[in-house]
């Protein structure tokens, strides 16, 4: 346990993925889907990283065994997030920040459900902690079941789908002494990429503020200057 613990610390993901098997990796899609504990969890670069696991220069799993229980962990633990928040989900709002709850959380996925509708359970998929979020926003919403199932279910197939095939082609394109050469970018590319969509919402939402700031200090500039 106290190995699993220190690779998890150190961002070692192979060294954890070996350590916790491919129940834990179950386990672990389901928890940062459907347990709200589970927002901190890495699960694109685990994902990618279990899926070069699987690849034929590993071995460690079976590529079809952890796919479909990924997939079918990830579609059920939005469906306890959506549960948990049409039933007691409101209540989340009027809880105080702590070390594992952060309402301003909850407030995003909010905003973002709002804004993008039966889309947001997809693109978030692909967005840490809004991704843990967003199927309790959705609850919290009364968002019709069968709609929300549908959209739980695309998101679930092209993330789980996606990065573990993505992780397993890596994988049997390149020999294990040269993995850490490509691993470590191509997780920091996917954490790069799940960050930009919320960078670019808080651009786009500030963006007169932005470019006002920036005329002023223009005007004021050449105001100076004259």
């Amino acid at each position: 346990m106290s190995e699993i613990l220190k690779a998890f610390l150190s961002n070692d993901l192979m060294g954890f993925i070996q350590g916790i098997g491919l129940i834990g990796v179950f386990l672990v899609v389901f928890a940062e889907s459907g347990l709200l504990v589970g927002f901190f969890l890495p699960g694109d670069s685990l994902l990618f990283t279990a899926g070069l696991l699987a690849s034929s220069t590993f071995g460690l799993f079976n590529v079809w065994t952890l796919v479909i229980g990924a997939w079918i962990c990830a579609v059920l633990g939005d469906n306890v997030g959506y549960e948990f928040g049409k039933r007691v989900g409101r209540n989340l709002f009027k809880r105080e920040k702590s070390l594992l709850f952060n309402p301003e959380n909850v407030m995003k996925a909010q905003e973002f459900y709002e804004k993008h509708g039966g889309k947001a359970i997809v693109i978030a998929r692909f967005m840490p902690i809004v991704r843990t979020f967003a199927p309790v926003v959705a609850g919290i919403g009364n968002m019709n079941h069968a709609r929300f199932t549908l959209f739980n279910l695309i998101g679930g197939t092209l993330w789980t789908w996606g990065m573990t095939f993505a992780g397993y082609f890596l994988g049997s394109i390149i020999p294990a002494e040269e993995v850490d050469k490509y691993l470590l970018p191509i997780i920091g590319g996917i954490v790069l990429l799940s960050v930009l969509p919320p960078l670019y919402h808080f651009y786009k939402e500030n963006k007169r503020t932005i470019w006002e700031k920036l005329l002023e200090k223009i005007r004021r500039f050449f105001k100076y200057q004259i």
